[in-house]
């Protein structure tokens, strides 16, 4: 009787040398061996994202791969850092090749487009979960807690389209397929922008990225730095789907949406900005008086009861 090929089940060590060991990667050794650059500091950041707390299951394992680094990088890009090396913890329910291809390739694709290598990590069974911890070098970091009474605050790219995306996959309002394939991108695919914090080295007095929400993430340079923020609502840059919905739905994308992945940072007044490949816009002023201040187009004040994206206090 002729013999059947009989496929073995994909093991542990099979699957990292198959989809995350690369050339020079030093991935099998127990420990990662690192030179950090004489004069640099090390900037580290961890993230995990967890199937229907972080993403939906429709996510295809690219766009995941992409995003699971890209949050990380968004990171160290708010702390004015150079990426230089992470680390996978891969949680699956089952090891699917065709899933993992997929996966691999948004991760590294991402990776390489930043120079940025995978050392080292681990893999288990378990619901889907992934950790990244990434590392990156500095001159000085740019911290939260330095901003001033008189600086400005300034924020890239637009706000709002990742949470308007999620509304539309929640039932609750309807986009043409055009701009609801551009919402979705937004949210499954974001941008970190690396090269705008390292542009910011110098200029910006405090950053942060925009990842649980504007006012939540304002909020902690706010408390940082001991400061007050006026907030002028018409200013903050929205895209034009964002701009035809109903007021209260703007404000609840732009303010507490969540999964921007912009950088919001503070600029001493009268100095100049770095000229980059994203939009600038200033949206308000750091004052004294506490908290946060919104106003209208007129000035006036607005009040708003939305808050930044909390794991333990959200449903």
């Amino acid at each position: 009787m002729p013999s059947q090929h009989v496929p073995m089940p994909l093991g542990e060590f099979e699957l990292i040398r198959r989809y995350f060991d690369r050339p020079g990667s030093g991935i099998g050794d127990d420990c990662a061996l690192l030179r950090p650059t004489p004069g640099l500091q090390w900037l580290v950041s961890t993230d995990m994202l967890v199937e229907g707390r972080h993403f939906l299951s429709t996510v295809s394992p690219q766009a995941l791969g992409h995003k699971a680094l890209a949050v990380n990088l968004s990171d160290l890009a708010a702390s004015g850092a150079t990426p230089r090396v992470f680390f996978l913890a891969l949680a699956l329910p089952r090891a699917d090749a065709a899933w993992l291809e997929a996966f691999a390739q948004g991760l590294f694709a991402l990776a390489d487009e930043h120079g940025i290598q995978l050392v080292g990590g681990d893999t288990t069974a378990g619901p889907l979960n992934l950790c990244i911890t990434a590392m990156g070098e500095a001159p000085r970091a740019i911290a939260r807690s330095g901003a001033q009474v008189g600086d400005e605050i300034w924020v890239s790219g637009e706000l709002g389209d990742a949470r308007l995306a999620l509304e539309v996959f929640r039932g609750h309002v309807a986009l043409e397929a055009e701009a609801f394939a551009a919402c979705r991108e937004r949210m499954e695919r974001p941008t970190p922008r690396v090269a705008l914090g390292q542009a910011l080295q110098g200029v910006a007095s405090s950053c942060i990225d925009l990842s649980d929400g504007l006012i939540g993430d304002l909020g902690h340079v706010l408390s940082a730095s001991g400061v007050g923020a006026t907030l002028k609502l018409d200013a903050l840059p929205r895209s034009s789907w964002l701009a035809a919905q109903a007021p209260a739905l703007q404000h609840t994308c732009l303010l507490t949406g969540g999964d921007d992945y912009e950088l919001l940072f503070t600029v001493p007044p009268g100095r100049p900005l770095p000229v980059v490949d994203v939009p600038l816009t200033r949206i308000g002023r750091i004052v004294e008086a506490p908290g946060l201040h919104l106003r209208d187009a007129q000035g006036h004040a607005v009040a708003f009861e939305g808050r930044g994206f909390d794991h333990f206090a959200s449903s």
